[in-house]
């Protein structure tokens, strides 16, 4: 008898088909979904296919299968069929009008971004899926292109409310002229249930990829770290790392995870001396046309020698130097666009231009010193064979800092999927690489220009032979792995569709690379340690992430608009936020949502951090050495460098889903998430910058930037998510905490909404708590938790009522808040007898709670009524 989890036979057995009748129905040039049509003008070369008819043999874990299989009759695939194959087709799906939607498109080669309308040309160019509202069938239908056979595919925008569908290959010699299941349509009366189920079906049919359930997430998903990139870019040298962290274990922060970004690769530019790093390399650009040359870490960080850092005599840090080098850098830059700008222009004479350029070059180097490292750190060895000592490079480096640091858990170095921005050097290593042109596929002809690309396309990309992606990242992972490093963020991920040409297509190439990370991945990093990153197109989510389980969901965080607006440093915190919550739609059901890194001394950092706590994933920071808020961290992060994470990963409010909180002027960004014993949600005025598609780039709409007016109810929180929300969810009566405010009121589900109006760039916090009744006099009690943390009800860890009070387990210090009816007749703290403050007023009843480094930073309060 086969084991109850055998993969085959419940595939045959389980997963047959039923006398269900399907919800949609394709007839007459109408898809029609509960007898509502949802498309017209359908072509005859389009089909319908129900999800049980192209079933296949699948891994998936059984109790996926049999919630798929609950819902098989809400979902179908559509095909076309033309008559000359192609590794291109682009074919019409109908048209809609007169109908919200909401999409995720991508606007960059790396990024998506939501978008919204009312008919088919609307869309954007390659668009990821498209959710409809249907209220006349009170309901809600996804349509998502997917991957079939050597194809993926996205939506694009047709004419008179026309839309398309597009499969490409990437290769020539990959053709087809037919699909069955390019793209799965998907219907549910839930508008979060529709998106869950959805993709729970594609993954039973691709089983190219796993769900987040089904995969192990790396633990600084739990905790605050520090990103380097923002602090040096590529000038990031050992010297400034220590002092890095170590201004944050001063501070009363400790990171417990470090993220080496660019900078620390062995790269040079081709015409360079192929044994040695490239010179000055300051700002993102700068490196994108260089490839590695050997797969340790570049000189910089293999001439540093155990212990130079942790004797009297370490080396100082000048926190300005990175800044005076940024600065000068991008002199650089400006002359160097000028200059270019001049030769678009026609300008035959520029040589004063070229000597202003040589000039401030010269300047950058005497800034550097000579040296770019800044530092000699081998006095009395040559440090030039870090792989052959554990005195020297990074295996010295990550052990002093370990030695140093004690809840130092996780060090992760930056590398790009290819393995540096241009890829490898042919003939540099014991890998065949060699250096492919790009080709770009006309569907990003609607996306935003970006440098990296121009930059790509420049170059091209050295890229090693498919057949040996398992040796190329094994070589560089395991060799990371023996000197310490922990995981790795992988960027630059979608090169692979530009090179795709000689190796069967983008997705024959993009699974042969993603094996063999996801092997490599296994093998070195614990199944689980590495951060994905500008991966958001749907060629990665479908056939890379069997074994990844985290990864970004916006865009690069951007302390200033790089388009030179003013108003850039505020407006693009919202647009940030908008990339998150959104893409998380999709992503959140496949992989950990990252909402990246912020600096905590930006104009808008408490904008970003409230985000950050009720975001449900990682925390970290990118600040420089010297340009830190440990007031506003502190309210982000407990001492020991763990966070009172959400028990989700926040998503928009239905009242959000089809509205624009960028540039109406009207609506407020309201992220919904749960904790453990209540429910949150963030309401951020992000309104003033987005998409503009003549343009075809983000850019400001000041007109927008002013103080908007919204509303927030009990409601408003999908409280059925998830198993443990659902019984809080039918609360009678709630008490919820408003932190900006410092408020706390009461309302219940039939309760009218409570009004808000909130500044440019501000935000509020409402936390949501079922109110007991405890007591003989059945005194209405609901915890709060910790008011100096934006979360407050994270850092409630257990929560036990009985007959006459309530035991409540609460990690950090600071004030607890709940709401209690009447004052308690009882109050210890650690067993301890505590003083409390009631107020009968508006029923705060607050407790100062201490940290106690032996219990963990958790106290114990017991309350009695």
């Amino acid at each position: 008898m086969a084991p109850p989890n055998d993969p085959v036979k419940p595939l045959a057995n389980v997963l047959r088909a039923k006398a269900q009748q399907n919800h949609f129905d394709l007839s007459e040039g109408k898809l029609s979904v509960n007898g509502v049509n949802i498309l017209s003008e359908v072509p005859s070369n389009v089909s319908l296919t129900p999800f049980s008819s192209t079933r296949r043999t699948s891994d998936v874990p059984l109790p996926l299968l049999l919630r798929v299989d609950s819902t098989v009759s809400r979902g179908c695939f559509l095909g076309f069929a033309q008559d000359e194959p192609s590794d291109r087709l682009v074919n019409s799906l109908g048209k809609f009008s007169d109908r919200e939607f909401l999409s995720i498109f991508r606007f960059k080669t790396w990024w998506s971004t939501m978008w919204v309308g009312s008919s088919g040309s609307d869309l954007q160019m390659e668009t990821q899926w498209v959710l409809l509202n249907v209220p006349e069938a009170s309901s809600y239908v996804v349509i998502v292109p997917i991957v079939e056979g050597a194809f993926r595919s996205a939506l694009l925008p047709g004419r008179d409310g026309h839309f398309t569908i597009c499969a490409e290959s990437g290769s020539t010699r990959a053709t087809a002229s037919s699909f069955e299941a390019i793209a799965y349509v998907h219907v549910s009366d839930n508008p979060y249930d529709v998106m869950k189920e959805a993709y729970g079906a594609i993954r039973v049919h691709l089983n190219t990829f796993k769900l987040l359930e089904e995969k192990t997430v790396p633990p600084l998903a739990d905790k605050f770290g520090w990103c380097t990139w923002d602090a040096f870019y590529l000038t990031v040298n050992p010297t400034g790392v220590w002092h890095g962290v170590q201004e944050f274990a001063e501070g009363g922060v400790s990171p417990r995870f470090l993220i080496i970004d660019d900078g620390w690769q062995s790269i040079n530019l081709d015409g360079q001396d192929p044994n040695e790093d490239a010179k000055n390399l300051v700002l993102g650009g700068t490196q994108m046309t260089a490839r590695l040359y050997r797969l340790d870490e570049c000189e910089k960080f293999r001439k540093y020698r155990a212990g130079t850092m942790l004797g009297p005599g370490a080396p100082s840090f000048d926190p300005k130097k990175p800044k005076m080098l940024i600065a000068k850098a991008i002199e650089v830059e400006h002359a160097e666009k000028d200059r270019d700008k001049a030769v678009r222009s026609g300008v035959k004479d520029l040589a004063e231009l070229e000597s202003r350029i040589e000039k401030l070059k010269r300047e950058l180097g005497e800034l550097f010193g000579g040296e770019e490292e800044g530092e000699d750190y081998t006095a009395g060895g040559c440090g030039k064979c870090a792989c052959k000592s554990e005195n020297y490079g990074f295996k010295a480096f990550t052990r002093d800092l370990r030695k140093k640091f004690k809840g130092l858990d996780d060090i992760y170095v930056w590398h790009a999927l290819c393995g540096a921005w241009g890829g490898v050097r042919t003939g540099s290593t014991h890998l065949k690489s060699k250096i492919v042109p790009t080709k770009l596929s006309p569907g990003l002809d609607g996306t935003m220009t970006d440098l990296a690309v121009v930059k790509i396309v420049e170059g091209g990309i050295g890229l090693v032979d498919p057949s040996q992606a398992g040796d190329f990242y094994d070589s560089m992972h395991s060799y990371l792995a023996r000197v310490g490093i922990t995981g790795v963020k992988v960027d630059v991920i979608h090169t692979l569709e530009y090179v795709s040409e000689e190796y069967g297509g983008r997705v024959e190439l993009a699974k042969a690379y993603y094996k063999g990370i996801s092997d490599s991945l296994v093998k070195n990093f614990k199944g689980s340690g590495l951060i994905s990153s500008m991966q958001q197109c749907n060629d990665f989510f479908f056939l890379g992430t069997r074994q990844i389980s985290i990864g970004r969901v916006g865009d690069d965080f951007w302390f200033q608009d790089p388009n030179g607006d003013p108003m850039g440093v505020y407006w693009l915190q919202g647009v940030h936020m908008i990339h998150c919550a959104y893409n998380s739609m999709w992503m959140g059901h496949i992989i950990q949502p990252d909402w990246d890194m912020f600096q905590s001394d930006h104009q808008c950092a408490k904008f970003h951090a409230g985000s950050r706590a009720i975001c449900g994933g990682p925390v970290y920071v990118s600040d420089s050495v010297g340009g830190h808020d440990f007031g506003l961290i502190k309210q982000l992060v407990f001492p020991d460098g763990t966070i009172p994470k959400c028990q989700h990963f926040a998503l928009p409010t239905r009242d959000c889903l089809f509205r624009n909180p960028l540039f109406d002027g009207k609506t407020i960004l309201k992220i919904w998430n749960f904790n453990k014993y209540g429910g949150v949600i963030g309401a951020f005025n992000c309104q003033g910058a987005g998409w503009d598609p003549k343009e075809q780039r983000i850019r400001g709409h000041s007109e927008c930037y002013k103080p908007v007016s919204g509303s927030v109810q009990a409601t408003d929180i999908e409280w059925d998510q998830t198993k443990g929300s659902t019984q809080m969810g039918t609360a009678p009566e709630f008490a919820v905490y408003l932190g900006q405010a410092d408020e706390l009121i009461l309302t219940t589900p039939s309760s009218g909404p409570i009004s808000i109006t909130i500044q440019p760039s501000c935000f509020e916090i409402f936390s949501f708590v079922p109110i007991m009744h405890l007591g003989p006099n059945s005194t209405k009690f609901a915890p709060i938790g910790l008011t100096n943390m934006f979360n407050c009800g994270g850092t409630i860890q257990d929560l036990e009522y009985h007959d006459f009070g309530a035991h409540v387990k609460v990690k950090g210090g600071g004030v607890f808040l709940a709401y209690s009816s009447g004052a308690p007749k009882k109050c210890t703290v650690n067993g301890a007898k505590a003083v409390f403050k009631w107020s009968l007023e508006d029923g705060k009843l607050t407790v100062d709670l201490p940290w106690v480094e032996e219990l963990g930073g958790v106290s114990i309060l017991d309350l009695a009524f």
